[in-house]
C-alpha cells in the first residue's frame, strides 16, 4: 500500500459510520462504471442490429398482446 493510500484509509476511518459507506458505494460504483458503459455499449449495438434487421424485414413484428402472454406463460412455469 502507497503512503498516499494509506493516509486515505487512516481519514477514512476517521469518519462516521454513514460517511464511510457513502465513501465504499461511491468508490465500487466508480470501479463498475467501465464494465456498465460496456454493456450499455453492447445493449446499444444489439438494439440498433434488431431495429435494422426489422427494418429489412428480416425480422417479424408481434403483437404486443401475443409478446406479454408469452412472457407471463414463460414467468409462470
Amino acid at each position: 500500500m502507497t503512503d498516499h493510500v494509506a493516509d486515505l484509509v487512516r481519514q477514512g476511518k476517521r469518519l462516521s459510520r454513514d460517511e464511510r459507506s457513502q465513501v465504499v458505494a461511491e468508490l465500487l460504483e466508480s470501479l463498475q462504471e467501465e464494465e456498465q458503459s460496456a454493456i450499455a455499449s453492447a445493449w446499444d449495438a444489439e438494439i440498433e442490429r434488431r431495429l435494422a434487421a426489422f427494418d429489412h424485414g428480416e425480422t417479424p413484428a408481434l403483437a404486443g398482446e401475443a409478446v406479454l402472454s408469452r412472457a407471463q406463460r414463460l414467468a409462470h412455469g
